[in-house]
């Protein structure tokens, strides 16, 4: 059993996936003698499931007082009806994400929306905040624990590698908005826990990141390259794995997006002809 900080325990899971290394984590907050909530619920593969159940049983079975889920995909939401049935308390997770969760469950009643800025009360003190954070997904969310100084980040923010993103302007919006928040500690869906002082600066150095990789897109069009496997191949190591491949050139698409929308790039359709 991993003990993170006072109220929060972590459940990690070596799960191999290329596109976020260090394995994947699932989030027990609170006081197990009192009540808890747990934060996304894995992928939908038996052994994780049965891990974050066996997980729950080492914690003594404490009264869940929510699940929360940070976004939609599959490896936050698999397991859902098995461990709600499990634990029998209401998910709570974006809006935009109710319908889907209430058909998974069968049970409009038990999935509520979030609102943004709500504070979840576990304890004397003890509030996790939710934030919304658009940029990976719409309907992403990540969640705060003050008295602990810890930002739960889900996929926004990556313990060892960077994240996807569906829209590059919202998400950079996200991660400024996360850097106003006092945290020392990233708690995040994938990779590792990044405790002091690194924690303290891994948000700041992600959106950095994304301004560094801006530059090389305009730097890459300037020298030539016209389509966005070019600029990949510019801007990425010349031995990427293969399998990392549709994700980078994802991002370079969306930084594209965003240029564009900016008025700083200009997009010139493509023109096809019938193959002689």
């Amino acid at each position: 059993m991993s003990k993170t900080s006072e109220h929060i325990y972590t459940m990690h899971i070596d799960d191999g996936a290329p596109s976020h290394p260090g394995g994947s984590n699932n989030y027990f907050v609170g006081d197990p003698q009192k009540k808890m909530v747990i934060i996304d619920t894995g992928d939908y593969e038996r052994k994780w499931t049965k891990s974050i159940i066996e997980y729950y049983v080492q914690l003594g079975k404490p009264p869940i007082e929510a699940i929360l889920i940070t976004h939609g995909h599959g490896d936050h939401t698999g397991g859902l009806d098995r461990l709600q049935d499990l634990v029998g308390c209401p998910v709570r997770c974006h809006p935009d994400l109710v319908g889907k969760l209430s058909r998974v469950l069968g049970d409009e009643s038990m999935v509520i929306p979030l609102e943004d800025r709500e504070k979840i009360h576990l304890d004397r003190s003890v509030d996790l905040e939710v934030i919304f954070t658009p940029g990976h997904e719409v309907d992403h969310v990540c969640y705060y624990l003050a008295c602990d100084g810890v930002m739960f980040t889900g996929d926004a923010v990556l313990g060892a590698s960077s994240t996807s993103v569906r829209d590059l302007t919202s998400y950079m919006k996200s991660l400024e908005l996360i850097t106003t928040y006092e945290h020392d500690t990233v708690c995040p869906a994938h990779g590792p826990v990044v405790p002091p002082p690194k924690g303290k600066d891994l948000v700041q150095w992600q959106l950095d990141h994304r301004l560094s990789r801006e530059r090389q897109v305009l730097a890459a069009l300037e020298k030539g390259a016209l389509s966005i496997s070019d600029i990949r191949s510019s801007i990425y190591p010349s031995d990427l794995d293969e399998r990392l491949i549709p994700t980078a050139e994802s991002n370079v698409e969306r930084h594209l997006d965003k240029l564009v929308d900016e008025g700083r790039v200009c997009r010139t359709d493509s023109i096809f002809n019938i193959a002689q």
